[in-house]
């Protein structure tokens, strides 16, 4: 299972992160949020990490042109975005870069994934597919870490694991509830931020690493029963 520990703000607590070996860190760009991190921060922070933990960048509502000089900035290869970016906003990014791992957010509201459908119908025209596909819940005014619970039925009944991306499951998740998560939607990986925290921002890091040995424990029993 796939782990990614969002919203990392300072290389202390990258440092701390990184010792209990998730898979991925957050760097937040976004101004509009508590876990805002600046490009020197954040140049710090990826450059301080080990191989085996790949630093991401979440973005909102930026043109290419800015995310790529942010990501050349700070070495980043894997770049989340979390507005209300258009298709043709990931194809820009492929031209600047082909090697860049772009994870689409999308918030799951109550029309379902109907339109995300839509969504990768147009990137397929524009012959370029994201790494990953990430789904929150959609809280108005908000772009992710609210704490708010995606519908698991709903999320779980129509994402098409056969030809979309591999899903990312966030929204909500904490150490308690990750294990069920896991077991009722299936996802290839999952995303935590404010799930982690003692205060908003604020990473516990007792708190991280219950949730990272939660959910590779359920991933395990899962894959153990998918084998029986």
């Amino acid at each position: 299972m796939w782990v990614k520990i969002c919203g990392i703000r300072d290389r202390a607590a990258a440092t701390l992160v990184a010792a209990l070996a998730p898979d991925a860190i957050g760097l937040n760009f976004y101004a509009g949020t508590i876990r805002h991190v600046d490009a020197t921060i954040a140049a710090q922070i990826a450059s301080s990490l080990p191989s085996s933990i790949e630093p991401i960048g979440l973005f909102v509502n930026k043109k290419a042109e800015t995310i790529h000089s942010v990501c050349s900035r700070c070495s980043l290869q894997t770049i989340q975005l979390h507005g209300d970016e258009l298709p043709e906003t990931i194809r820009e990014l492929a031209d600047y870069d082909a090697s860049y791992r772009i994870i689409r957010a999308w918030n799951l509201g109550p029309e379902g994934l109907g339109p995300l459908g839509d969504y990768l119908s147009r990137l397929r025209e524009l012959k370029v597919r994201p790494t990953a596909c990430l789904i929150d819940a959609r809280v108005e005014g908000k772009h992710g870490g609210t704490g708010r619970i995606v519908d698991w039925e709903l999320l779980g009944r129509e994402y098409d694991h056969s030809e979309w991306p591999p899903l990312i499951l966030a929204g909500g998740l904490t150490p308690e509830n990750v294990a069920d998560a896991i077991q009722a939607v299936k996802p290839w990986g999952v995303d935590v931020a404010s799930g982690v925290e003692s205060a908003p921002g604020v990473k516990d890091f007792s708190l991280v690493e219950q949730f990272i040995q939660s959910a590779r424990e359920a991933s395990e029993s899962m894959n153990d029963v998918d084998h029986l």
